[in-house]
Order: structure tokens, then sequence, then C-alpha cells
């Protein structure tokens, strides 16, 4: 098997790696390993040349991102999860809430999953209490007042 063939292998395996720990140091090594393999593709005997491209290009891609992804993740504008804010505001039942099961609460423009220590009929006001995950818990509206 002909050395770049292991070399899009190995960059294979390392997306997949990279696909789940999202860390992007892998990426690198990756880009790195397809880079080899090119190198591989167009001079197969050397083998040295190859692992050089490919470690220079992981070396460079790491030390060059490292200050713009630490210049993406401290800079003020960014995702923003619609859901951090969401204690204390007001939304209306959508699908009933039965005690210890599931509903649906509107809040918004936007629809949770909700739970509720009483049940809860559809279109009834409710204040969300608190939010874990995708699921909020809710309280009615008068409950609050």
């Amino acid at each position: 098997m002909d050395a770049w063939v292991l070399w899009l292998i190995a960059a294979g395996v390392l997306l997949v790696f990279e696909m789940m720990t999202l860390t992007f140091y892998v990426l690198w090594l990756c880009i790195g390993a397809v880079v080899a393999a090119v190198v591989g593709w167009i001079a197969p005997d050397a083998y040295i040349l190859q692992v050089l491209a490919g470690c220079v290009v992981a070396i460079v891609l790491t030390i060059f991102t490292k200050p713009l992804s630490r210049k993406i993740r401290n800079s003020s504008k960014g995702y923003e999860d619609t859901g951090t804010e969401l204690a204390g505001k007001q939304g209306v039942v959508v699908e009933p809430i039965e005690e210890g099961q599931f509903g649906i609460v509107k809040i918004g423009g936007d629809t949770w999953s909700a739970t509720s220590v009483r049940s809860l009929k559809k279109d009834e006001l409710v204040r969300v209490l608190k939010r874990s995950s995708t699921i909020i818990e809710v309280e009615r509206w008068e409950d609050f007042t």
C-alpha cells in the first residue's frame, strides 16, 4: 500500500477523533496528515519529506490559530443562547403540563419542554423558575403575583 493512502487513513481517523473532542488541536494534525499525503502522492519515496511537511503544517497551524481562537473566545460578540435569561420570564402553555410529565411552553418566539409541580392547562400564563438543559421549570403566573 502506498504511503499517501496511509496518510489519508490517518487523516480520516484524526478527523473522526476531532469530531468527538471538538478541540481543534486534532484538526491541525489531520490537516498535517493530508499535506503529508499530498507530498507522498507527489514524491512517493521521500518519507522524511512527508513527515516533515505534515509536522510543519500542524505546528504552524497550531501556533498561528491559537491567538485567533483566543480572540474569538474572548470577544464580546458571539453565540448567545436564547435560554440563558429565561428565569422570571412570562410564557404561555401550548400543551398541557401534567404533574410529573412534560408539556410545552412558548416564551417569546421559542417553545420549550416544561415541567411544573402543579398541573397546568393550555393557554395558562406561566413564569419560568429555572432552566436545566433543554427543559424549563415553570409555575402558574397567578402564584407568582
